[in-house]
């Protein structure tokens, strides 16, 4: 029997249908405003996952998707009148529902990648209007809601089950949004049913409370009720819905209908990418399409997404995807040996050993793990004795689960002999310079062989040779340069000696016009000086890794003739800014760092008065551009020389000093304020930080890339973020700063100018000396804190 983790009951319990027989299922589909990201990806995979489990024992499942077109609207949003769609639609100057069809089809097409069985039906929230507003009415009646300016809320106090999906008391609401400050909301923990439009809104309907439009939870509970009846058997998601709109799901179904609304309840755990939950704005999302931009096939991603269970955290690197890839030319390479020895699929055959213990993995709450190991040990020929004709037919009856499309494969991979194309439309030439290498093997030419297999390799493809004839890949770039998914997979320098008076690090995430510009740019400076250049591609998806692959077989030169040495690290994702600057600190050899963004091109020698400056052992770091505050919020420009900090354009230091500041902090995945914060480092360190205004009229410094490529939305959300992260390390630092230092100040790690004497006592309020005393202390409106002290 089928046992499923049921989220409603927090157990694991059997699963019963409610019509013998026949499943009921819903799944909350996407917000079609712009591509889906791997982590939305995993969630859908469990879905299928789980609907093929029910077809493999026998259910008829009915299957519905929605497609949210109105835009995945928070109630903060709400409150602000703010649409995703709408947003999209304005930033690519089209329509909202030429949005939603873009996007609605891009996500059809990543599922079929995937191969995700297409659910029964894929409703449209935009089509289901009516069916919102009738519930909404109905709630009304029932007295669940309210109306109050043309806005219509869902009143949660009258609805006593409220949490019991989530857990969340009443109490504990507040923890869903971040924004409830709204005039016409009795409760802050009540949420929109119906929103008043504001004038000119492009997506808003007619309705007995003015034109508006429908709340995020509402569409769900309409769509579902519609397409599967009043009560239905499974419900699943991501943990992200678990709380509040599955929550806020139940409460308006429930209230409508008075049944039960769903019996099961599933959701899939986060994926994780560097350690953090993958999103959009962390800079961590990849598509489909980033993945097979990088040469892995789609399927490799659900197989590696089978190897974990689906409530258990995945911390997603193109490493185990790798091995992924790996496991799936293995696998595949299996089934066409298999094939081949068995002379083709074999007659219907039982082999009830292997089957029990197949389906005994699934029944215990989808348990692919387990299963793919029987898999294995199956393909392996461990356990009972099988012939490859029933172990190829038990492999493929199997595979109607997995999904990994192994029957497919093998009717298009062509007959022994032939080129298995793995790679997606193998070019003609290609074809023919394996079937070339194929006759010249197979007339033992092997020389010949070799220097086709070149060729091939050449056009951006890898052969390899398998039982059944040549297995031909996409060839990804990490075969020919290696790759690291960590600052830790580059071998420190730290420790080593100096070889060269400057390493220049540099960093790219596709941005190759701006690259060759700042490369062209040292290499025309460079004479005189003995430099190294130490560039990491940070996961770019443009011709960034071509270009760098071009200038480490070609070689860099300074105008006069000499060689520029050169590091070059490919990183197989997108690892972060932080972490991106740490890879090539480690890898740098020189006595001083130049941290250079590609913005910058050079005019002129930055060189002598870098040096000049830091051989001054008080100071410690140097740069073109000073920043100075007097909050620790807003920082000015400043021409020093001595600053608060130095903008992340060009920043130059001893490398000496990495050992005592560290590296640097890499939760900062974007650059906004990783400059200030360092700069505090190092000033806490008891350095000097020192603008070097003559260095301005040597550079020049570009529209930075990055920065113009973001939305106002975009930016604001990268920047909030970082700045919590210097908020929450350096509110403290006042005694830093140059205006708030004062003589006889020291940085113990937690300070600021009222633990340094600026705090002042009458007589009385003073306990005897070395008795320690607490007041309270207000370093930012947001904030303030007891200390225990001492006065001597």
């Amino acid at each position: 029997m089928l046992k499923l983790y049921n989220t409603l009951t927090r157990r694991i319990e059997p699963f019963e249908a409610i019509e013998p027989g026949y499943v009921r299922m819903y799944s909350c589909g996407p917000t079609v405003y712009r591509y889906i990201h791997i982590g939305n990806l995993r969630t859908f995979l469990m879905a299928d996952w789980l609907r093929r489990t029910l077809m493999y024992q026998g259910y008829q499942v009915r299957h519905i998707k929605n497609i949210t077109d109105v835009g995945h609207m928070r109630i903060e949003m709400l409150d602000r009148g703010e649409d995703k769609l709408i947003a999209q639609a304005r930033k690519e100057g089209k329509t909202s529902a030429q949005i939603a069809e873009f996007y609605t089809e891009a996500f059809l097409e990543d599922e079929r990648r995937l191969n995700i069985l297409p659910a029964h039906e894929f409703p449209r929230a935009t089509a289901h209007v009516p069916e919102m507003i009738a519930i909404t009415q109905g709630l009304l009646a029932n007295g669940l809601a309210y109306e109050a300016g043309g806005n219509v809320f869902f009143d949660v106090r009258s609805f006593p089950n409220y949490g019991k999906l989530s857990g969340n008391l009443l109490a504990q609401m507040l923890a869903g949004v971040r924004d409830v400050a709204d005039p016409f909301r009795r409760n802050p923990e009540d949420f929109p049913l119906w929103k008043l439009a504001e004038p000119g809104r492009e997506m808003a309907w007619d309705s007995p409370w003015g034109r508006g439009f429908p709340g995020w939870h509402i569409e769900c509970s309409a769509m579902a009720i519609k397409h599967l009846g009043e009560q239905f058997d499974i419900h699943t998601g991501g943990v992200d819905n678990l709380f509040p709109h599955h929550e806020d799901e139940i409460a308006q179904s429930e209230g409508y209908t008075g049944k039960r609304f769903v019996n099961y309840w599933l959701h899939a755990q986060h994926l994780l990418a560097d350690g953090q939950k993958m999103a959009k704005s962390t800079g961590n999302a990849y598509t489909r399409a980033d993945i097979e931009a990088r040469g892995f096939d789609p399927i490799a991603l659900r197989l590696l997404f089978a190897s974990i269970h689906y409530r258990s955290r995945l911390n997603f690197t193109f490493s185990s995807l790798r091995s992924a890839q790996t496991a799936l030319d293995r696998l595949r390479a299996a089934a066409l040996r298999l094939a081949a020895a068995a002379g083709g699929v074999a007659a219907p055959g039982a082999e009830d050993g292997w089957r029990a213990q197949f389906g005994a993995a699934l029944a215990h709450d989808l348990n692919l793990p387990r299963a793919l190991a029987l898999v294995w040990a199956l393909l392996r020929g461990r356990g009972p004795a099988t012939p490859p004709a029933l172990r190829l037919q038990l492999l493929l009856e199997f595979d109607q689960v997995l999904g990994l499309g192994l029957a497919e494969w093998l009717r298009t991979a062509g007959a022994a002999g032939h080129a298995i194309e793995v790679a997606p439309a193998l070019p003609a030439a290609v074809a023919e310079l394996v079937a070339q290498r194929q006759s010249l093997r197979s007339a033992g030419h092997y020389t010949q062989a070799d220097a086709q297999r070149a060729q091939i390799a050449a056009a951006g493809y890898a052969v390899r040779d398998t039982r059944a004839g040549p297995l031909v890949v996409l060839r990804r770039a990490d075969e020919e340069f290696g790759s690291i998914s960590r600052p830790a997979d580059v071998p420190s320098q730290a420790g080593q000696p100096d070889r060269y008076d400057f390493s220049i690090n540099l960093l790219v995430h596709d941005s190759r016009a701006d690259l060759q510009r700042c490369v062209e740019s040292i290499a025309r400076h460079a004479a005189g000086w003995s430099l190294e250049l130490v560039i990491i591609d940070n996961g770019s998806t443009d011709d960034s890794v071509a270009y760098l692959q071009g200038l480490a077989r070609a070689g860099l030169r300074a105008a006069d003739g000499t060689s520029i040495p050169l590091t070059l690290l490919f990183a197989d994702h997108n690892m972060g800014f932080a972490a991106g600057r740490n890879a090539t600190m480690r890898a740098s050899c020189g006595r001083q760092l130049v941290l250079l963004d590609t913005s910058i091109e050079l005019r002129g020698q930055i060189w002598a008065p870098i040096a000049q400056a830091l051989r001054d052992e008080q100071v410690g770091l140097v740069g073109p551009y000073g920043l100075v505050t007097d909050d620790l919020k807003e920082f000015t420009e400043s021409a020093g020389p001595d600053v608060d900090a130095i903008e992340g354009y060009l920043m130059a230091f001893r490398r000496a000093l990495l050992p005592e500041i560290g590296l640097f902090e890499e939760k900062f995945r974007f650059y906004r304020l990783l400059d200030v914060y360092e700069s505090f480092m190092i000033k806490a360190a008891g350095y000097r930080v020192v603008a070097l205004p003559e260095l301005a009229a040597l550079i020049e410094k570009h529209a930075h890339r990055e920065w113009y490529s973001l939305s106002e939305d975009e930016r604001a959300t990268k920047s909030k973020k970082n700045f919590d992260i210097y908020k929450r390390r350096w509110h403290h630092g006042e005694s830093l700063t140059v205006r708030g230092y004062t003589d006889g100040s020291r940085w113990f790690g937690h300070d600021h100018a009222l633990h340094l004497g600026t705090h002042t006592h009458a007589p009385a309020q003073l306990p005897p000396p070395g008795v320690p005393h607490t007041h309270k202390h207000q370093h930012w409106p947001d904030h303030d804190h007891e200390h225990a002290h001492v006065h001597d």
